[in-house]
């Protein structure tokens, strides 16, 4: 059987993939491989758990699930409501939580939903300790009676925490700034917009109205083409847009340019690394990132380290090696000296302190970095699990070799949905494109 957990938790169309059983029979699993369910009778302290969600309307049921089954487990429940996935992180740690739950499906249009669970501290979990929890699915628990279920209450206020912790890490005042947040009508609508006007900056917000269907909806990240004509129609200096859990920035500068993650990790290493604040000189980024990325970061002097694709295998090498700055093209960037995971709010913080202190537009800044031709292509409806036919191996080779040291291909399964991704870069976009084009037809029909 296919794994249940994907790259970023479990995810599906609520109510069909990811039904309310499901969600309550995670959470029962969670309880007892994070929160060590039952510790209430050994210790006479009940575990504690923080839930929040993004603005999906099917995240009240799937809310609703969870925290019934995490309390039917013996677990205490703290409600945190509509917030980011970072936001929740933060306050698993700051609350001292003995594990999270976060439901949102970040990205991906409102049918579908998600569940991600973080351990102690406001960290992923690692593969084994997902499998742990798949493994454990459905056994036969004793539940607790009486005074040893879990108690539910709302902590909707904790928000403000997490506003003031991400002020904290920034120095530079953002006065004078004049910026458009792009919101994706998702679990940054509040939060961002006031984040951003306490730091000083005169901030007009688009995509901050969810009504629980409409998010991800021609906003957000994924849709930067309404937050360029309104950052060029009112002059602002930059834009940026978060996802639907607000985990990952782009942005935009004050001609309508998109700068994508690759650039925002290329500006913040660059201000960290002049300012001694990069650990090992070193930023930790995927197979995803540009070689254009490698490359600049390679003339400031700083070492880059590739890791699978997902911020969480980002997370992991940077704890293990002792890193501080990491992330992907997609905009999850992680500063692991403020963050556990990766924080849209806190990443358009930094960045807009960089553009503040070097008194220059962004567009110059993001300068630093010049991006080979890129193209993907995600292929969708194929069977993923055919990624390595022979037929497409030989296609990747030929076209490795036809590259040569000009170009790469990269060819990834999604870790979420029914595609394949098809990268390649190139000395020419037109070059780009007809090798991706002629590998995604390969794709095609070797995966169908």
């Amino acid at each position: 059987m296919a794994r249940l957990f994907g790259t970023d938790g479990v995810r599906g169309v609520a109510g069909r993939d990811l039904t309310a059983e499901l969600a309550m029979d995670l959470a029962v699993a969670a309880a007892h491989v994070l929160g060590d369910a039952g510790a209430f009778a050994a210790t006479g302290r009940r575990p504690v758990a923080v839930v929040g969600r993004d603005p999906r309307a099917s995240g009240e049921f799937l809310e609703a699930a969870v925290v019934a089954g995490l309390a039917a487990s013996g677990v205490d429940v703290l409600r945190l409501g509509v917030l980011p996935t970072p936001a929740v992180a933060h306050l698993t740690a700051a609350l001292g939580a003995d594990l999270g739950v976060m439901l949102s499906a970040s990205h991906n249009a409102a049918p579908d939903n998600g569940i991600k669970f973080l351990a102690r501290g406001g960290f992923k979990l690692s593969d084994a300790v997902e499998d742990e929890i798949e493994r454990r699915l459905g056994e036969d628990w004793s539940f607790p009676i009486g005074s040893g279920v879990g108690r539910v209450r709302d902590a909707y206020g904790e928000a403000d925490r997490y506003i003031s912790h991400v002020l904290t890490t920034v120095s530079a005042t953002l006065d004078g700034l004049n910026v458009v947040v792009d919101c994706a009508h998702g679990a940054a609508h509040m939060v961002a917009p006031e984040a951003l006007v306490r730091a000083g900056a005169r901030v007009e917000a688009i995509g901050a109205r969810p009504d629980g269907l409409n998010i991800n909806a021609g906003y957000g990240s994924t849709h930067l083409d309404k937050l360029q004509q309104v950052v060029i129609s009112r002059g602002a200096d930059l834009g940026v847009a978060y996802d639907g859990d607000a985990d990952r920035c782009l942005a935009v500068d004050h001609t309508g340019a998109i700068i994508d993650g690759d650039h925002i990790m290329a500006i913040l290493a660059a201000a960290m690394h002049g300012e001694g604040l990069l650990a090992k000189e070193t930023v930790v980024a995927t197979v995803m990132s540009n070689l254009g990325f490698k490359l600049a970061m390679r003339d400031t002097g700083i070492t880059v380290v590739e890791t699978a694709v997902g911020d969480r295998y980002v997370l992991e090498r940077m704890k293990s090696d002792g890193y501080n700055l990491g992330g992907e093209q997609s905009g999850h960037v992680i500063m692991l000296d403020h963050a556990t995971t990766g924080d849209g709010l806190l990443t358009s913080l930094h960045l807009m302190g960089v553009v503040a202190k070097a008194g220059v537009p962004l567009k110059e800044l993001a300068s630093v970095m010049t991006p080979l031709p890129q193209i993907l292509i995600n292929v969708k409806g194929v069977d993923k699990g055919k990624a390595s036919e022979p037929e497409l191996v030989a296609a990747i080779a030929e076209a490795e070799k036809e590259l040569g040291e000009t170009g790469r291909v990269l060819i990834r399964p999604s870790g979420t949905e029914p595609m394949i991704r098809v990268m390649v870069e190139a000395a020419s976009e037109e070059h780009a494109t007809q090798v991706a084009s002629r590998l995604a037809d390969v794709v095609r029909t070797a995966c169908a």
